[in-house]
Parts: structure tokens; sequence; C-alpha cells
């Protein structure tokens, strides 16, 4: 099957796979979703603060001494991370500990690394 696209074009359309793959597709609120959640992975910042995480539990001041960052600007990028639901925390008298929230956000930063590394 052929068809013209918007810029006179002449393309190919395979019907049959087409037929096949749409069903398939996620409503595109959840694409929408998936996307913003890949948004919070573009900040380097961020990822260095996972990456860090991976090793260990640490709280604000840690991480801001460890990454060179204010303790403003360390608490800002834990907030975007925490309600994405990347990392968790736990208080111990005044101090807030974070850590990751689970395996998979564990194995998307092992899987990224081990992409880029290629």
């Amino acid at each position: 099957m052929s068809a013209v696209n918007e810029n006179d074009e002449l393309c190919v359309v395979h019907k049959e796979v087409v037929e096949m793959v749409e069903p398939t597709l996620p409503p595109d609120e959840t694409l929408y979703d998936l996307a913003e959640f890949f948004k919070v992975f573009g900040d380097t910042t961020r990822i260095r603060i996972l990456y860090a995480l991976l090793e260990s539990e640490l709280c604000v001041g840690d991480l801001a001494t460890l990454l060179g960052l204010s303790q403003t600007a360390c608490s800002h990028q834990l907030r975007v991370l925490k309600n994405s639901k990347l990392v968790r925390f736990r208080r111990e008298g005044k101090v807030v500990y974070y850590s990751l929230s689970d395996d998979h956000v564990r194995k998307i930063i092992e899987l990224g690394m081990e992409h880029v590394e290629e």
C-alpha cells in the first residue's frame, strides 16, 4: 500500500505491520508519563546523585560535599528525584538519608552506563 505524506512524497505503508503494531502501543497518556520519567534523567546533577546512591545511602550534606554542590541545590534535585519515585528517604533524628527507591532504578542506571560505554 502506498500513500502520499504532507510533503507530497510517496511513502510505503505496510498495512499488515501497522495493524499488528498499533494494538501494542500504550495510551498516549502513558507514553507522556514515560517521557516525563526519562526527562528526569536528562540532568547531569541528578544522574550524579543517582550514581552516588548506587554505592551507599547518603544524607544531603554528604551528597552536597561529594558532588561539590550547595545543600540547597542538592535538596532541590533530591526533591525532583523523590517526586519521580527514583529515591526514597528515611529520617534519623534531624538527619534525612536518601537511597535509590528500588532495584529498577539501579538497573536503569547500570543499563544506561553500559550503553554509553559501548
